[in-house]
C-alpha cells in the first residue's frame, strides 16, 4: 500500500506530467515570466469554466480578499459580518484594512454560517457580508443575497476552499461558488482543489466597473505605466503558475469526482459509527469536499484518537482548533468563550481525514477500519 497523505500532489502531477513540464518549458522559452500572455489564457478559461464574466488573477488568496475590500472603498470602523470558524485569512484582511470582523455563529451540520442569525447583527455601520463556502460546500446564499438586498450590503464570497461547488436557488437555477456576490474569491494554494505549484489566487466578479478597479489594484494602482491613480498592491499571478492552472483546469471535473467518490466510500464505510457524524451535505450545494471533516461526539478522546490514527501512519488534521472570535490576533474585538457555542463545540469536536484526488480502495478500506479500532 502506498504511504497515506493528507493530499497527495505528487502522484497527481505524475497523471499529466508531460502536459505540466510541457507547459512549464513554453514559459521559460518565452521568458515572459510576469503579465504573460498565458495569465491572460488563464484567466479566460477559467471565467468561462466558471460562467462569469470577469477573472482577475492574484499572487495568492489573501490577497484576492484583501483587494475585493480594498476595491470597494469601506472607511476605517465599518463593519463586516462573517464566521468565527474559518481560517484566519478571511478576517486578517479586514483587521488590516482597519475594518471591524463582526462574527455571526455557524450552522452544526453544514458548519457554514448561519443565515439566520446575520440580521440581528446588523448596524448602521454594516458595510458587507462574508460567507465562506467551507471545506467544500456553499454557504446558503439565497437568504444571505436577500438581506444584503435589503441592507444594501455587499456580499464578498470566500470560495477559497469551495471552487466549482454549485449552489441551486429555490428557482432551480444554479451558479458556483464565488460567482454569486459582489465579488468572489479562490486560492490556488497546491492543495485546494485546483492548486498550483506555489502561490496563487484569483477574484470573481461581474461588474465591469469593479473588474477594472481590481485590475489596477494588483497593479500598484496603475492602469497606464507609471501613472498611479490610486493606492494597490503588488500581486500577481505568474506565468509558469497560470501555466500549470491551465493544464489542470480541465482535469477540474474529474478531480471533484473523484473527491466526491472518496467521500462515498468514507460515508458508507463509517455509516454505523454512532461516535461520530459524517459530513451534511446541503440540499442546496453540492460538496467537492476541500476537506472531509468529522464530527466526534463528547464522549470520544480526539488527540487520543488522533495519536492512534497517526501511530497507524494515518495522518489526521483538525480544521480549525481555535474559533477567530478567541484567537490572540483578535483580543481587540473582546470575544468571549461562549460568544459562539457552535463554532465552540466545532473546534473542539471535528476532524479531518485525508482527502484528494489520489486516494485508493485500499487506503480508504485502512483508514476507516482503523478509525472504527480507534474510537
Amino acid at each position: 500500500m502506498k504511504k497515506i497523505q493528507m493530499v497527495d500532489l505528487r502522484t497527481q502531477y505524475l497523471h499529466i506530467q508531460q502536459k505540466i513540464d510541457q507547459a512549464i518549458a513554453q514559459v521559460i522559452d518565452s521568458s515572459a515570466f510576469i503579465k504573460g500572455p498565458i495569465v491572460q489564457e488563464f484567466e479566460q478559461n477559467l471565467a468561462h469554466h466558471l460562467q462569469v464574466k470577469h477573472v482577475i488573477s492574484t499572487g495568492n488568496g489573501t490577497d484576492a480578499l484583501q483587494m475585493a475590500f480594498m476595491a470597494l472603498h469601506l472607511e476605517p470602523g465599518d463593519e463586516v459580518i462573517t464566521t468565527p470558524f474559518t481560517f484566519i485569512a478571511t478576517a486578517e484582511v479586514l483587521a488590516l484594512l482597519k475594518l471591524k470582523p463582526v462574527f455571526v455563529d455557524v450552522e452544526p451540520d453544514t458548519f457554514n454560517i448561519n443565515p439566520r442569525l446575520i440580521e440581528q447583527a446588523i448596524t448602521p455601520r454594516t458595510k458587507a457580508i462574508v460567507p465562506v463556502h467551507l471545506f467544500g460546500q456553499c454557504a446558503d446564499m439565497e437568504p444571505i443575497l436577500q438581506i444584503a438586498q435589503k441592507h444594501h450590503l455587499f456580499v464578498i464570497e470566500d470560495a477559497c476552499q469551495a471552487i466549482d461547488a454549485v449552489y441551486t436557488f429555490s428557482d432551480g437555477s444554479q451558479k458556483k461558488a464565488g460567482t454569486m456576490g459582489t465579488i468572489g474569491c479562490t486560492s490556488f494554494f497546491p492543495s485546494k482543489n485546483l492548486g498550483c505549484y506555489g502561490d496563487g489566487g484569483a477574484i470573481f466578479t461581474n461588474d465591469d466597473a469593479l473588474a477594472t478597479q481590481l485590475r489596477g489594484i494588483a497593479n500598484h494602482g496603475m492602469f497606464i505605466r507609471y501613472h498611479h491613480d490610486m493606492i494597490g498592491v503588488n500581486s500577481r499571478l505568474d506565468s509558469i503558475q497560470a501555466a500549470i492552472l491551465n493544464v489542470k483546469l480541465p482535469y477540474l471535473k474529474q478531480y471533484t469526482q473523484a473527491r466526491q467518490n472518496a467521500a462515498t466510500y468514507y460515508n458508507q464505510a463509517l455509516e454505523n459509527c454512532t461516535s461520530l457524524q459524517t459530513p451534511a451535505v446541503a440540499p442546496y450545494s453540492t460538496h467537492v469536499f476541500h476537506q472531509y471533516t468529522l464530527k466526534l461526539e463528547p464522549s470520544i478522546d480526539r488527540q487520543s484518537l488522533i495519536d492512534k490514527m497517526k501511530t497507524a501512519g494515518i495522518p489526521v488534521m483538525i480544521y480549525y482548533p481555535i474559533p477567530l472570535h478567541l484567537q490572540k490576533a483578535f483580543a481587540f474585538l473582546n470575544g468571549n468563550k461562549g460568544d459562539f457555542p457552535v463554532a465552540e463545540s466545532l473546534c473542539e469536536s471535528v476532524i479531518s481525514l485525508p482527502m484528494h484526488t489520489e486516494l485508493d480502495e485500499e487506503q480508504m478500506e485502512y483508514i476507516t477500519s482503523h478509525l472504527k479500532k480507534s474510537l
